[in-house]
């Protein structure tokens, strides 16, 4: 575990990889999804697969989750964006990285690739999209949800969630409410820049898709077809959202297949 000074924000890191004094590793960047959300949704389901087939693997906990330093604002995308680039500057990895996200993690993922196109190598993309208009206005409706739902009825809303999905969901929930409570990210995320078509289609890398056959995700592929000139989808049925906590051993081989492929190995 380490805390790194990412350009003005302390955010928890946790790198992983082979330690057979052999390198350089390809490095696989973990970012996850929003509120609820850290990276140990990666440290108990892909990571450890990735790490033992020879990858080094970064996690990092986004700032105002986890152990991350939590400012009262700040949550655009972009600065979201900015920490990422920060963070693997600080960590000096050395040449492309492939990224991973979940959910809002891809986002911010895509984000840093069609910024930064030469330091990306491929885009694994889990139950995810490029921030986009329609994106803006999801994200507004889900975060205005949380904010009067579980922020300003939190009791009954734990009382809820404690009965439906039990305590360590709940606990996840009221730590989502104080986020929302106590900081901009609820205003700052709807309000974010968004990407217009020419910008998603200059994203040239490797694009994979892994997505829940019962999610409304679905319903995005085709315009990822037509927009990005490289994208394979993979539909993984009876799933929904939570895809990479439910099946991470058949998301994790995906994840190694597009590094081995951009590696040449086969």
């Amino acid at each position: 575990m380490a805390i790194v000074d990412a350009g003005g924000i302390r955010l928890h890191v946790q790198r992983t990889g082979p330690t057979d004094g052999h390198g350089p590793h390809p490095t696989v960047v973990l970012v996850h999804g929003l509120l609820t959300d850290s990276l140990a949704s990666y440290y108990f389901t892909v990571a450890p697969g990735l790490a033992a087939a020879g990858l080094d693997v970064v996690m990092y906990d986004l700032r105002g989750h986890g152990r991350s330093e939590r400012p009262p604002h700040g949550y655009t995308l972009d600065d979201n964006i900015d920490d990422l680039a920060a963070l693997l500057d600080r960590l000096d990895v050395p040449g492309p990285v492939h990224l991973v996200g979940n959910s809002y993690g891809g986002t911010i993922a895509f984000g840093y690739a069609a910024r930064h196109p030469g330091r990306v190598a491929g885009l694994t993309l889990i139950e995810s999209e490029p921030a986009t208009p329609a994106w803006a206005a999801k994200l507004g409706r889900i975060l205005h949800r949380v904010v009067t739902e579980l922020a300003h009825n939190e009791a009954d809303a734990l009382a809820w969630v404690t009965a439906r999905h039990g305590r360590n969901t709940a606990r996840l929930a009221k730590g989502a409410a104080r986020l929302v409570r106590e900081t901009t990210l609820g205003r700052d995320i709807p309000a974010s820049r968004v990407l217009t078509e020419a910008q998603i289609t200059a994203v040239r890398c490797p694009v994979l898709g892994l997505y829940g056959g019962d999610s409304d995700m679905v319903d995005l592929l085709p315009a990822h077809r037509r927009l990005l000139p490289d994208f394979r989808a993979v539909v993984l049925p009876g799933h929904e959202h939570s895809v990479l906590v439910e099946a991470p051993g058949t998301v994790g081989e995906h994840i190694l297949d597009l590094v081995h492929a951009g590696a040449g190995v086969r």
